[in-house]
């Protein structure tokens, strides 16, 4: 079975300079703990000058989910990278705390990218889970290393019965599947996603 390439491209959908920044980029990304599938690269529409994209999935495999969609825009002599709109892999309005941005040659840039991709993978995920009656009714990913989250879910219908009381008593509304980890107490659950974990 033939292997999948990082950053998989057509050679004819990008420049001189693209290509350098996307075969550095993948040369490096051959030492990652990720599917090759989940690494993309998106040339420019011809007619409209836009910049290359390249980005990351970072999943859980286990549950096949997607936890967080980073990547770079890369201009020829520059790179704008961030967390990205997973639908449209735009750069946000407002930058996030995974922004970063830099100047200089396809090279140069490639590997500042690298290890800036690198430096997300290495950061402590997991994902949290409370259960009752031996089915999950929150999940949430997080950061281990600050417990900012990521992703998460809320099933109102699985959750114990006196939980559900007590934040409808307490006036908290649970809206689109979010959560609030405070109001749940200690996770029932906590499997390492990737990254380094303290208590491993």
């Amino acid at each position: 079975m033939e292997e999948v390439p990082w950053f998989e491209y057509d050679k004819d959908d990008l420049n001189v300079a693209q290509r350098v920044f996307v075969d550095v980029l993948a040369e490096r990304a051959s030492s990652w703990l990720v599917d090759p599938l989940d690494t993309v690269v998106v040339p420019p529409a011809n007619d409209s000058g836009r910049e290359l994209i390249v980005w990351l999935d970072i999943v859980d495999a286990q549950r096949n989910q997607g936890i967080l969609t980073v990547g770079a825009h890369f201009s020829g002599s520059g790179i704008h990278a961030d967390k990205l709109q997973n639908q449209h892999f735009s750069l946000p309005e407002k930058a996030t705390e995974f922004t970063f941005t830099a100047a200089g040659n396809a090279t140069e840039l490639a590997e500042r990218t690298g290890a800036w991709f690198e430096a997300i993978l290495a950061r402590p995920l997991v994902r949290c889970e409370w259960q009752h009656g031996g089915r999950t009714y929150a999940v949430r990913y997080e950061f281990a290393d600050t417990g900012r989250g990521l992703v998460e879910g809320f099933e109102e219908a699985l959750a114990p019965r006196r939980l559900r009381e007590r934040l409808a008593a307490e006036g908290i509304v649970r809206g689109r599947g979010r959560i609030n980890r405070a109001d749940l107490g200690e996770p029932d659950l906590t499997t390492p996603i990737r990254g380094s974990h303290p208590d491993q």
